[in-house]
Order: C-alpha cells, then sequence, then structure tokens
C-alpha cells in the first residue's frame, strides 16, 4: 500500500478534524485543510455588512488564515495571473488599485478576480457571506475605503506609498502598523474578508465550514477530466498540479510534478504526464492536507528534512528516533540493584511495550516517512514503511533492550541530571559521532541511516560505530561532560553487538576488556590521591588514546605515573593496587601486546570504574552511619 495512500486514508479517518482549529505546543495555529483550500498569512482584515458595504478594517500581525484555492492559484508564480477565489492580495481584490497608482505587469488582476468570484457566487452552490462580499467588491472602492480608514496610505500625489520612508512622517506620522506588517509595499498586502451582522452573530468567514464546502462543491464541477486514479482504482477527476507548502507556509518543493515537458522527466516511455501518473484531483487534495497536518502535528524537522510516524488507528505513536528515557521514564530509571543484569532491563522494557500493543486490532499499522528536498522544487521521499504496529513496536523494543548502557546526561522535569537505563536517541548518536558542533545536514544524515537500523533489525554501520569509539576514546579533545556522554553512548553502541551487562563481570578474561579495567584502576586510583578540588585530568585519562592503540606500551608507562599517588594514598591504596595484580594476572603473555584494542576495553573500563564507584559510595554511607551512632 503506497504512502499516498496511507495519507488518503488517514484524511478520510479524521473527517471531523477538519478545520477545526489546533494549537501546537509553540502555541501555533493549525488545521487538517479542508480540500481545494490552503492557508495564507493575512495582513489586512476587511470587515463588510451583509448589505455589501464597507464596516471596518484592522491591520493583522502576519495571521496564518485558512482560505479557498484553485489548482492554478495554489501553484501561481512570479507575475502569472492566478487569483485565488476569495482572500488574495491588495493588487487582485482592489478594482481601484490602478487608480492609486498601483503597476500591474499583465493582464488586468482584478477583472481575472471579480469573474471569478462572480462565478462562484452566482452559481447554485454560492454562499450569502460570499455573496455579500461580491457586492462590496465590484464597487472598486476598496483602497478609497482603507484609505479612509487609516489603514493604508498615499503620498502626495495620491498614490500608494511603496517601502516606509522617513519623509512621509510629515505627512503621515510616525510609522503606521501596515508598514510593519508587511515585508514589501503595501501592494504586496494579502487581504482576508469577513461578514458583520449587527442583527446575529455571525462565524468568521475563514472558520465557517459552511463557506468552505460551499466552494468545495462548486470547484468539483470544474477540475478536470476523468481518469483512473493510480492511488486507489477509481473513476475520477484527474490533476496535474499537485501542492506544495507541505512542510511550511515558504516550501515550494512538490512531491509529485511533471512539468518537465522538454526533458527526460517521463518522455521517452510515456507520451503525456498523467500515463506516467494518473492521480484524482480528490484523493491528490486529501493525501497532500493530511501530509501537512501530520508535519505540524507531530513530525520531526531538521534542516527542512522531515521525519514522520504516525498510525492510522491512533495518530501519535512511539517515536524510533527518541531515547528510553524519553518513550518510557519509569522503565528507563530503574532500582540500582536491579541494573546491573541485562535480563533484567529487556524484561522492564518489555513490560512498557505492552502496554503500547494493548487493544492493537489485526489491521493496525504504523507509518514511516523521511521527507527532503534537494532542490527548492522538487521534494522526494527518502524513506518509507508501512507495517504492523505489533511489528514495529517489537522491534522497537528488541533496539531499547539490546542497544544498552547506563547514561547520566539527560535532565527530569525538575531540571536535574537523572541516570537512566537505555538506547540512546538517534541525535545525541550523530553528536557523539561528530560532536556538539556538527551541522545539521551531517546531523539528519546519521538520523537516516539509523532509523533502518531501529525499524528494519539492520547493523549499524561500521563507521559510526567506529567515529563514536574514537571521540570515546580521546577524552582530551573535550570538556568532561561531553566525553562522560560520549563514553555512554560508545558503550550502548558497542554493547549492541556484545550483549553485555553493564555491572562488572570479574569472570571474564577477555583481553580487550582486561586492559580496560586496568585503564580505569589507575585512573580511580590516581583521582583519590589528588585533592578534593583538584579537576585536572588523570594519566590514564591524558594517555587514554594511545592507550586504546598501544595498550602494553602505554601501561608501563602508565603504572610508573601512578606509583607517587600509591605512596600518597599509603595504605588506602592496598586495594586498588592488588585489584590491578588480580586484573593484570589474568592476561596471559601472549595477551599482553601492542595490538590496538576493540570496544569492549570501553565497556571493560566503564563497568570497573562504575563498580569502584558505588563501592566508594557504600563506604561513605556507612561511615556517617557510624557515626550518626556515635553521636
Amino acid at each position: 500500500m503506497s504512502w499516498l495512500n496511507q495519507l488518503y486514508e488517514t484524511y478520510e479517518a479524521n473527517l471531523d478534524r477538519v478545520g477545526e482549529i489546533e494549537k501546537t505546543r509553540g502555541n501555533k495555529s493549525y488545521t487538517l485543510l479542508p480540500i481545494s483550500h490552503t492557508t495564507q498569512n493575512a495582513h489586512i482584515e476587511v470587515t463588510v455588512t451583509e448589505d455589501g458595504e464597507f464596516h471596518s478594517a484592522i491591520v493583522l500581525d502576519k495571521v496564518n488564515t485558512l482560505i479557498p484555492t484553485t489548482e492554478s492559484s495554489a501553484s501561481r508564480s512570479g507575475t502569472k495571473v492566478a487569483p485565488y477565489p476569495l482572500h488574495d492580495k491588495l493588487s487582485y481584490v482592489a478594482g481601484d488599485f490602478v487608480k492609486y497608482g498601483g503597476k500591474i505587469k499583465k493582464d488586468e488582476p482584478f477583472a481575472s478576480y471579480i469573474e471569478q468570484l462572480e462565478d462562484w457566487a452566482t452559481s447554485p452552490y454560492g454562499h450569502p457571506k460570499v455573496k455579500s462580499i461580491f457586492k462590496y467588491l465590484q464597487k472598486k472602492q476598496l483602497i478609497k475605503d482603507l484609505v479612509a480608514a487609516n489603514i493604508i496610505f498615499l503620498d502626495e500625489q495620491n498614490q500608494l506609498i511603496g517601502k516606509w520612508n522617513k519623509k512621509y512622517e510629515a505627512l503621515h506620522g510616525e510609522k503606521p502598523a501596515v508598514f510593519s506588517a508587511i515585508t514589501g509595499g503595501q501592494e504586496s498586502a494579502f487581504v482576508r474578508f469577513n461578514v458583520y451582522s449587527p442583527a446575529k452573530h455571525l462565524t468568521d468567514v475563514w472558520n465557517d465550514k459552511e463557506v468552505y464546502d460551499s466552494f468545495i462543491s462548486y470547484y468539483n464541477n470544474l477540475v478536470g477530466e476523468k481518469d483512473i486514479c493510480f492511488v486507489t482504482g477509481t473513476w475520477q477527476a484527474s490533476t496535474e498540479r499537485h501542492a506544495n507548502k507541505i512542510r511550511h507556509a515558504a516550501d515550494k518543493a512538490k512531491l509529485i510534478s511533471a512539468n518537465d515537458t522538454s526533458g527526460f522527466t517521463f518522455r521517452g516511455r510515456f507520451k503525456e504526464s498523467m500515463e506516467a501518473a494518473s492521480i484524482s484531483y480528490d484523493v491528490s487534495q486529501k493525501a497532500h492536507n493530511a501530509l501537512k497536518w501530520l508535519i505540524i502535528r507531530q513530525g520531526y524537522m531538521i534542516d527542512e528534512r522531515v521525519f514522520l510516524v504516525w498510525g492510522n488507528d491512533q495518530l501519535q505513536t512511539v517515536m524510533p528516533i527518541d531515547d528510553t528515557y524519553s518513550i518510557h521514564p519509569t522503565a528507563a530509571v530503574v532500582k540500582e540493584s536491579k541494573t546491573n543484569t541485562l535480563d533484567h532491563f529487556a524484561n522492564e522494557v518489555a513490560k512498557a511495550f505492552a502496554g503500547y500493543k494493548n487493544d492493537l486490532s489485526t489491521t493496525s499499522n504504523v507509518t514511516i516517512l523521511i521527507l527532503d528536498s534537494a532542490t527548492t522544487g522538487r521534494l522526494g521521499v527518502l524513506y518509507y514503511r508501512n507495517m504492523n504496529k505489533e511489528l514495529y513496536l517489537q522491534r522497537l523494543e528488541h533496539w531499547h533492550s539490546t542497544c544498552v548502557w547506563e547514561h547520566r546526561y539527560r535532565k527530569n522535569d525538575d531540571g536535574k541530571f537523572v541516570k537512566f537505563f537505555g538506547a540512546p536517541a538517534t541525535k545525541d548518536i550523530a553528536f557523539a559521532a561528530y560532536g556538539t558542533r556538527a551541522s545539521e545536514k551531517i546531523v539528519k544524515d546519521l538520523i537516516s541511516r539509523m532509523l533502518p537500523c531501529i525499524v528494519d533489525n539492520r547493523k549499524i554501520p561500521t563507521d559510526i560505530v567506529n567515529s563514536v569509539f574514537y571521540r570515546a576514546s580521546n577524552p582530551v579533545a573535550m570538556e568532561k561532560w561531553e566525553w562522560e556522554k560520549t563514553l555512554s553512548i560508545a558503550c550502548a553502541l558497542i554493547n549492541k553487538r556484545e550483549g553485555m551487562d553493564v555491572g562488572l563481570d570479574r569472570e571474564l578474561d577477555d583481553r580487550d576488556y582486561l586492559f580496560g579495567r586496568l585503564l580505569a584502576l589507575a585512573d580511580v586510583l590516581e583521582r583519590r590521591a589528588l585533592d578534593q578540588d583538584e579537576t585536572r585530568a588523570t594519566n590514564a585519562i591524558r594517555y587514554m588514546n594511545a592507550f586504546s592503540k598501544h595498550p602494553a606500551r602505554t601501561w608501563k608507562t602508565l603504572q610508573e605515573s601512578i606509583q607517587p599517588y600509591q605512596a600518597r594514598l599509603g595504605k588506602r591504596a592496598n586495594y586498588l593496587a592488588s585489584l590491578i595484580d588480580e586484573v593484570g594476572s589474568k592476561l596471559t603473555m601472549e595477551d599482553f601486546n601492542d595490538k590496538p584494542l576493540s570496544g569492549k576495553y570501553l565497556l571493560g573500563f566503564y563497568s570497573q570504574r562504575r563498580e569502584l564507584y558505588q563501592k566508594k559510595t557504600v563506604e561513605n554511607n556507612s561511615e556517617e552511619n557510624e557515626n550518626d551512632d556515635i553521636r
């Protein structure tokens, strides 16, 4: 089933939300657009009476407004004359535009606009509000009324002022609001219309579903010839013009387009573009409107690349690019005594995802879509999957149960750092691989490459794992917090392959793991010998990069460097010294060489250091309890 069909079905399943104004987290308004409608930023609102007389006007601060549109007006650009059916720019809706100095390069836009509006207003589908607006605009006095209402302004020759200049202050005083609302001249101001009645309350024209239906019914009789729709397989009116403004209001890129009749877009295989892809107007409108709605509602966008996941039975679903803490904090934050085993954590994750699997129907599907554009005019589908939702959740459960380590870089709702277990977010993996200054282009490409690893259970690309591994092995190149974060993410990616527990494995005799433990012991021993306010890196940390490449040679240097700290600690160094001897004795003569270490040494380093810090915390707590007993 194609992504277009999925979007079409999503629209059909949410018809009750069409035209319903919703708010994003940033308090931005949006709606599921009716077919044959789009949105525009309005600068001026003109209200007329039911009798077609001017009532009032106000300046708006670029208010996003739902407006009816035709196929041609939806894709107009440059000097092309293609009026919107009702709300439009001043140069289209003002019959006295030329009289007040308006410059028009081609045909009279108002003539095309008023003819189209009259056809709608006088048709069997005409709405009373539309008729009132038409009755007023045909008088050709909009600019005259707006000037009288101090909405737009003229110069000394009674011509429209272009861009505001201080020389006009003597004539009009301070800079009028309309010049702050628009970026160009007054002729580019977009006007929306409303109708006022002294006898009753009327719904705003741009929120009136009866007006929506009026234009939809009118325009359905004007669209192209019928043909087989490649999406639904039904016989419907087809279209060659498909929607833009998919990602945002300024987006000119289209997903479906075949306007290159001189190149090789479709020629050589087909005579006409419709033979390559015939899509009905109804399906195209509904699918694109559903896509726009979903992107604003729940899409994740980085550098114009859209990552979108939705379900057909429940729109909001688990995002594959999130970390375990974002998806289910209670499963990620578990008791310290139970975090040493991977099996226990996998059970916690399974319980968390079981909640998402409840009440799933046999036809419950989830769709994953990645969109991006290489040029300003073409938008492409980089990744598409439609799969059973239960299978999708199983794949996510597997990812969050296997790409696991302990992380300490997330903050809770109170702004405090919290320790959690699980998989890192794909964006954090990107920063771990390429640094916090990585460009959005690099980040979005890595997220796109990681998505199949999560959803399709593919192997993590080797270059990504190696990049994180090399950065984690070079702590002196970054700040401490960044290195700690990079280290835990590196351990998670490496552990995806190794399947080891976060807790220390004292029985494991793996060469790389043992070398990692030795490095951690040297680090902790020196750190304990330093003063509490000493923040410099230990020798183990400073030599970590060299140690990963030449472990045997570097260990000799490290062991010599920690001897003064052993002497400073005295008896307090006996436990760590005995551990160094114990771990070192497990290395055979054949293994004690300068062969570069694999990522497993990071697991040994992290687990050994974690074990020592936990033991130190327990000892400190015991001492505090003893002192309390003495008191």
